[in-house]
């Protein structure tokens, strides 16, 4: 019974004192110091130990302006303790009362405490840092280094170094701290990311290169040519992180990760010259057969997304070939998933397409590797306008992969093969859940769709103007783009001013640009551009067009003024941090 009691009489004091530090700090929080005061000193009477209701105390107390009784407290509170940051608390108490001689005195007395014991650095660095008294802080960190050289701040100074715009410093001590703590490297580059994308110093990028730069040269620890790399991909600048893996793998050749992770990053971003150039390495030197695969793959795929008809018969041999080379097997299906598209969308033979899926599906997969042969098939389906049997296969994808981007890629598929037969209704519905999809590429191609349809339908109820557009969509997929060009283009001359004007001309430039036709491209771009300064395909066109005056016409100049127009005007814009990083190129801020 005397237990229970004595349990109950704690619990009961526990909720009490829970409840009076809530009420502490919610007039402590509102800005009532009398009432936060008298409860603060109440519950430290109750745990006198404690330094959060102790450094309230004193918060009250300069608030109010009694820093006699703040200094009483404090005076006190070192008498009884003998901590070293109370001096740091008594120095900035005269600071607030413009009493510089005795304040500094007291930081100095700080200071002298490490002297006394090392591990003081600690709370009175803390305590500087608290007060932004960063030279003090960064005072204590150096000393406490001197009396013991195997203390090490760097991480501590670096921040300290950000703080006080010092970025040379800061770079210094936080490439200390990676090497000498490779745990924390992760720690240290996500603190140098944020500094890497910031807009305020635009030099920050270039002393960060040439630290590292210099490290590499007087340093053969392969540590730093990962740096290098790492700094170069958050740059974009693939090929020259791949200088830096060559030179890695060089030294150690036993691993391909990260030079696997290069290629697919390039691949991701359109960097199609780099990415052969990594793919090729891969090959060369890979003895690995799902690398090798995999890397026959994605160099196939380049060389069809930038072939002309009359390359097509040596692509097609190159596919055999290769399927020959590797057998035909679950760990090949990535190229006959690839040869059947090919020969379907391509060659216009998608019954030698179906007929390679429908082989792959007789081995023994598993049920992602199913997944993938039929979305392949499903694609050869629709293309064929068979919409009810490609339906039905992205259906059974959505099944059997609810929660993986395959299921997710299933459902867009399904939501699109509803608005290609202009089956309206039913595709909005598919896409409102997309729209959240965990996958960003997903969720905003769901998004751009859903307002396409949302937004015609509501200014044409009709929808006469969105079937005939989502008609010309479908050649597109077809691959029909000469076909698809007149469907818009009549879009254009019958529904002039109407609200899928602007949309049409964005899909015309668009397939302008896949032909290589890239000056009838930025004619339709600037109409965009100069005629409709509200469309939310704005930033789009100028986008697209920078990136062709930046790409194919090596006009930079022309380019660098679009991708401004992007930045000062469309912040929000999906393409905004490509433009920034674009624009600073071409203005040459990545130049040392």
């Amino acid at each position: 019974m005397q237990k229970i009691i004595l349990f109950l009489v704690f619990l009961y004091s526990t909720i009490v004192l829970s409840q009076n530090d809530q009420l502490a700090q919610n007039y402590y929080d509102r800005g009532e110091f009398e009432k936060a005061l008298l409860s603060y000193e109440e519950l430290l009477k109750v745990q006198q130990g404690n330094s959060i209701y102790f450094q309230r105390i004193i918060d009250c107390h300069q608030q109010l302006l009694q820093f006699d009784k703040a200094e009483k407290a404090i005076q006190e509170r070192i008498d009884k303790y003998r901590m070293a940051n109370m001096y740091v608390e008594l120095g900035y108490n005269f600071q607030l009362q413009k009493n510089q001689v005795k304040a500094e005195l007291n930081y100095k007395e700080a200071i002298e405490k490490i002297k006394e014991n090392t591990s003081n650095v600690y709370s009175v660095a803390g305590a500087f840092e608290k007060k932004v008294l960063l030279d003090y802080a960064l005072q204590s960190y150096q000393l406490a280094i001197s009396l013991d050289p195997r203390n090490k701040f760097n991480y501590q100074m670096a921040l300290l170094y950000g703080q006080m715009g010092k970025p040379d410093l800061m770079i210094e001590k936080y490439l200390e701290e990676m090497y000498e703590n490779p745990q924390n490297t992760v720690m240290v580059q996500n603190q140098l990311s944020r500094f890497m994308n910031e807009d305020a110093d635009e030099s920050f990028n270039a002393m960060l290169r040439k630290a590292l730069l210099v490290q590499v040269q007087k340093n053969q620890d392969i540590f730093w040519n990962q740096m290098l790399s790492w700094f170069f991909v958050q740059q974009k600048e693939y090929g020259k992180a791949f200088i830096q893996e060559k030179a890695i793998y060089k030294r150690e050749p036993e691993s391909f990760s990260n030079i696997v992770n290069l290629a697919e990053l390039a691949i991701e971003e359109n960097e199609n010259e780099v990415a052969s150039e990594i793919l090729t390495f891969i090959i060369e030197n890979s003895q690995d057969l799902d690398l090798q695969i995999y890397a026959h793959h994605y160099l196939m795929s380049i060389q069809i997304s930038k072939a002309k008809n009359t390359d097509y018969a040596a692509i097609n041999a190159e596919l055999e070939n290769l399927l020959k080379q590797y057998g035909v097997n679950p760990n090949t299906l990535s190229l006959q998933r690839l040869q059947a598209e090919f020969l379907a969308f391509k060659l216009k033979m998608p019954d030698a397409g179906k007929a390679v899926l429908q082989k792959a599906m007789e081995l023994p997969l598993n049920k992602f590797q199913v997944a993938e042969a039929k979305m392949e098939l499903a694609d050869i389906l629709l293309y064929e306008e068979k919409f009810n049997q490609a339906l039905l296969y992205y259906t059974q994808i959505e099944e059997d992969l609810k929660n993986d981007v395959l299921g997710h890629g299933a459902s867009l598929k399904a939501a699109k093969t509803s608005y290609y037969k202009a089956d309206f209704n039913w595709a909005l519905t598919q896409l409102k859940v997309l729209k959240s999809a965990s996958t960003q590429l997903i969720a905003n191609d769901a998004l751009e769709l859903f307002l396409l349809i949302n937004d015609n339908t509501v200014a044409d109820s009709t929808q006469i103007a969105l079937k005939k557009f989502a008609k010309a969509d479908f050649l597109l997929f077809q691959n029909k783009n000469q076909e698809a060009l007149v469907q818009f283009q009549q879009i254009v001359k019958e529904h002039k001013g109407d609200v899928i004007e602007d949309v049409t001309l964005l899909r015309i430039g668009k397939t302008y640009e896949q032909l290589a036709d890239f000056n009838t491209a930025l004619s339709f771009y600037q109409q965009i551009i100069d005629n409709f300064p509200e469309s939310i395909y704005r930033d789009e066109a100028l986008f697209f067009s920078a990136e062709l005056y930046n790409k194919q016409l090596n006009q930079p100049e022309k380019a660098k003024t679009l991708y401004e127009a992007v930045l000062f005007n469309h912040q929000d814009s999906i393409y905004y941090v490509e433009a920034r990083k674009k624009f600073r190129q071409l203005r040459g801020d990545s130049n040392l």
